[in-house]
């Protein structure tokens, strides 16, 4: 294990020689690759696929399909169209004894990403990592397999051809025994970032000597106000729950205010024969056909339950009462916050970041969808003629 991290060093050295051009190019070349061999990667998650149960939650996040490739294809070719994040300056002045200073943003060196039954990560990571200069160390799980071996093994292909060091990207056997050793790469893996359930993100945190930055479980509520438009809300909870259940911004509970308790049917008519109704079950991130609901005296009520169950992920509001929307905006405490939109816009690529690696609900350093700036770090240039400190 320790080779694969001292050649995932080595080669995010090479990385950082390498020119904005050279980098879009083998996006692009990866993602070409992607069609090309879409029948060998349907084939290895079809290997996955068998081993779990359909009605598993994950199911849905590990099967990949036809569009669902052309669609990692297209966010690839996003990625390389995105400007370079690297050598932005962020800060710069000149000090009354001569000294001038710019701050920078420059890779972090090498990302570890440890991720679950989920292998469109894969792609995303490697297209956001390499766009940014980071080599990434990858250690998916064994529901996966299969798949992340048949993608990073046409990655790798596609690398040798181009002459470029092929550990910019390495994936680790799917072993709780690797998941350890990632985790106490000291001096190897300069950040660290799990995507999963809330069991995964907690141990990452909890068993971690390198830095960590967590990309939270979702528990995400929409509130339909008193002053909400029916068939607007009709809309908005029906695309938030029904788009993908398996998903982190997919909607897990809706609150409704008790003067609207009488559209309640109505509300939830696009639903019925799809979706589960739960009138006493909260704080939980179903990932499935099941949905909480809960009716609400006031603005106030409806805000103290976000407050005591939400992950910070993702919230929402169907309101026209632009005083309710502003309370609404500046006291909710979430990564992303909607007013008359679902949560399921929760994402790097819909926000126009080409992809993400995951959506952080942590407030110190990055918060919402994680892309390429969010792979970035920073460095002080100072420049000097000499000078001295009295």
């Amino acid at each position: 294990m320790k080779t694969i991290f001292e050649n995932a060093k080595q080669a995010s050295r090479e990385l950082a020689l390498l020119c904005d051009e050279r980098k879009n190019t083998i996006l692009n070349k990866v993602a070409d690759a992607i069609a090309v061999h879409q029948a060998e990667l349907l084939e290895a998650n079809a290997r996955d696929l068998a081993k779990m149960d359909p009605a598993n939650p994950l199911y849905d996040r590990l099967q990949l399909t036809e569009s669902r490739l052309e669609g990692i294809a297209g966010d690839m070719r996003n990625v390389a169209k995105l400007p370079s994040p690297l050598g932005h300056i962020t800060n710069e002045r000149t000090l009354e004894n001569g000294l001038y200073l710019r701050r920078i943003s420059v890779p972090f060196g090498v990302i570890g990403m440890v991720y679950e039954a989920r292998p469109n990560v894969s792609f995303d990571v490697f297209s956001l990592c390499f766009k940014s200069g980071n080599a990434c160390v990858l250690k998916g799980g064994k529901d996966a397999d299969e798949s992340n071996r048949a993608i990073v093994g046409m990655i790798h292909d596609i690398l040798k051809e181009e002459g470029i060091n092929p550990s910019v990207v390495e994936l680790l056997p799917a072993t709780h025994e690797a998941t350890a050793e990632m985790l106490n790469a000291v001096g190897y893996i300069d950040l660290c970032i799990p995507r999963g359930g809330k069991k995964l993100i907690e141990f990452v945190r909890d068993n971690a000597r390198v830095p960590v930055i967590e990309t939270g479980a979702g528990v995400v509520h929409a509130y339909f106000d008193k002053d909400g438009d029916l068939e607007m809300a009709k809309r908005i909870v029906n695309n938030a729950k029904t788009r993908r259940v398996s998903v982190c911004n997919a909607l897990d509970c809706l609150l409704v205010h008790a003067d609207r308790q009488s559209d309640l049917e109505a509300l939830l008519e696009p639903m019925k024969g799809k979706v589960n109704f739960h009138y006493d079950d909260y704080g939980k991130e179903w990932m499935s056909y099941d949905m909480s609901i809960k009716v609400v005296a006031s603005l106030d009520e409806a805000l103290a339950h976000i407050r005591q169950y939400s992950s910070g992920h993702s919230e929402c509001i169907i309101t026209n009462n632009e005083e309710t929307a502003a309370r609404f905006r500046n006291e909710v405490d979430a990564a992303c916050v909607y007013v008359n939109a679902p949560t399921s816009f929760t994402d790097g690529a819909q926000f126009g970041l080409g992809a993400e690696i995951g959506i952080s609900t942590q407030k110190l350093g990055p918060r919402g969808p994680m892309a390429l700036e969010e792979m970035t770090t920073y460095k002080w240039l100072i420049d000097g003629n000499g000078q001295v400190r009295a």
